[in-house]
């Protein structure tokens, strides 16, 4: 019998923008078994691997006292507590043999290994290291280049490294070496006499010697200079200045790392070509800082879907944890959904209530080699913008939306139109969900048929309920949104009794059926949409704040 034999992948994944992955590097995430991940990859990255394991190896966390219940601090977690990144005096780098020997068994072991790096593999990530590790011990690799942070982060920060009217040459360096050296490698007074543009990766605690240096070696004091903080990622910051003053800028405005410094002509550009501007435009044509920029938000939805509200969040600046409170589910049985849709003529209205009923509903229609020209001619009515649009994917229009996005609109739309007294209604749904248009429409003389269409279920694992009690303690978390009364209930029944009334963060509801849960464990929903709808909460949010 033939033992599979592994491999590993060294893949860049780019500067921080999720988007900035390469389509190569994407692909392999998808068919990997396993990940192994730096602490610089953005966490959504990984969402492109599925369910695939994901292995931290970026740090090693010296455990404080008050941090002891935080899964986010293990080695192998998926999911590594962004408190615990950047200057933090509890983390040292993992030795990198550790991580070689990681690979290394893995692949032995038969696994595909995606090894993802920020920025590109093989500049300052290590990647020539371990892929010698691994051609010496038989291991066969790939290598996937990634967007360097070289020139993506001054890009977003509108600095060209290279202008023919500026400068015709740039150097890379990295101000953070092996401390494993004797001596520094880099002759930053020799780099002085270069000319050019010069990108310093990692170089912000250094910066002040860093400066000196090339001060001392000729470099003239009032060279330009910016520094630019998670770059390409909507935390992003910038100083911009000159040599003489760069040092009290960065400290004044108490920049940290990760951070790119960019020194040479090309950095006063930034001020005409700025074009990524984290926040909003005001009155007077000036960008403003978004309101949610450095909060952070806690969000519950099912994992699946969490990716929409954690990217309009990351837009405004905020930085987002996920506690995924449920997990959707097929029916247990299909059985009462195709009944329905082989008699689906004998209904005269169609409702959908969320995005997770249609998407099952059609998948489902498809599984018994039927597509939407069997509904006809039943009559389809939505709540809300996202199901809407869902519907559309499958090429049908709504013949009823109401504005507001809640079963009373719904029902009174109908009402309205005359269309519930001896009418028939079939509602494809969660097998938890509310009663009430059901009920309503029963009152009102119509006929209800609701099928379960797919199921929610609490999503709580052991480490990430450990991970939710320790953010909510230690205070990091400013808000907690629900989306619905699911993700109220399997929060409030992940944590202890003892915490449940006692939450410090804001809670904010998207409509008032979660607002009605919410009351139920004796909580008060601080914000409720005004929109219900994934904008319409991020909208309140913001206008909360401003």
């Amino acid at each position: 019998m033939n033992k599979k034999k592994g491999k590993v992948y060294l893949i860049g994944a780019g500067p921080g923008d999720a988007g900035l992955l390469t389509l190569k590097g994407a692909e392999i995430l998808r068919a990997a078994d396993c990940v192994v991940f730096d602490w610089l990859v953005n966490p959504a990255i990984l969402e492109w691997a599925g369910q695939a394991e994901k292995i931290y190896a970026g740090k090693n966390i010296k455990f404080k006292k008050k941090a002891m219940s935080s899964p986010g601090l293990t080695r192998g977690s998926s999911r590594l507590d962004s408190r615990f990144r950047g200057n933090d005096k509890s983390l040292k780098y993992i030795e990198q043999d550790e991580t070689n020997s990681l690979l290394v068994r893995l692949a032995k072991a038969g696994k595909t290994v995606a090894r993802l790096k920020g920025g590109d593999p093989f500049i300052f990530g290590r990647g020539g290291e371990e892929a010698s590790y691994l051609k010496k011990r038989g291991i066969p690799f790939e290598v996937v280049p990634g967007i360097s942070a070289g020139y993506a982060v001054p890009a977003y920060a509108g600095i060209p490294v290279t202008d023919r009217r500026f400068a015709s040459l740039v150097t890379f360096v990295t101000a953070h070496e092996n401390p494993a050296k004797t001596e520094a490698s880099v002759d930053w007074r020799k780099l002085a006499g270069i000319g050019g543009t010069l990108v310093s990766f990692m170089g912000v605690r250094t910066l002040p010697a860093v400066v000196s240096s090339l001060i001392e070696g000729g470099r003239p004091a009032k060279t330009p200079a910016a520094v630019i903080e998670w770059g390409t990622l909507p935390r992003q910051r910038m100083v911009t200045g000159t040599l003489k003053n760069i040092v009290r800028l960065v400290r004044e405005k108490k920049i940290e790392s990760p951070a790119v410094t960019v020194i040479g002509e090309v950095a006063r550009l930034s001020k005409e070509l700025a074009w990524f501007h984290p926040g909003k435009m005001g009155a007077n044509g000036c960008r403003a800082a978004s309101p949610l920029m450095g909060k952070t938000v806690l969000i519950t939805r099912a994992r699946a879907q969490a990716s929409s509200l954690r990217e309009a969040l990351e837009k405004e600046g905020a930085r987002v944890l996920e506690f995924p409170a449920i997990k959707i589910l097929p029916p247990e049985s299909w059985q009462p959904l195709d009944s329905a849709i082989a008699e689906i003529r004998s209904f005269h209205w169609l409702l959908f209530t969320s995005v997770n009923g249609v998407e099952s509903f059609f998948g489902r229609l498809a599984h018994l080699r039927r597509d939407s020209r069997w509904l006809a001619p039943v009559r389809i009515g939505v709540i809300g913008e996202a199901t809407e649009k869902a519907l559309e994917s499958f090429g049908l229009r709504a013949d009823l939306m109401p504005k507001r996005f809640t079963s009373e609109a719904l029902l009174a739309e109908l009402s309205r139109a005359g269309a519930v007294k001896g009418q028939s209604f079939l509602l494809p749904r969660t097998d938890i969900a509310p009663d009430y248009l059901r009920r309503e429409i029963e009152k009102r003389g119509g006929r209800v048929t609701e099928v379960v269409a797919y199921r929610t279920v609490p999503s709580r694992s052991a480490q990430e309920k450990r991970a939710l009690e320790n953010w909510l303690k230690t205070g990091r978390v400013d808000y907690v949104t629900f989306t619905s009364s699911s993700t109220v209930k399997n929060f409030f029944e992940a944590l202890p009794r003892s915490q449940r009334r006692r939450l410090a963060p804001r809670l904010v509801s998207i409509g008032p059926v979660t607002s009605q849960t919410l009351r139920s464990y004796g909580c008060r929903p601080h914000l409720e949409a005004r929109e219900h709808s994934i904008p319409g909460l991020v909208n309140t949010l913001i206008q909360s704040i401003a």
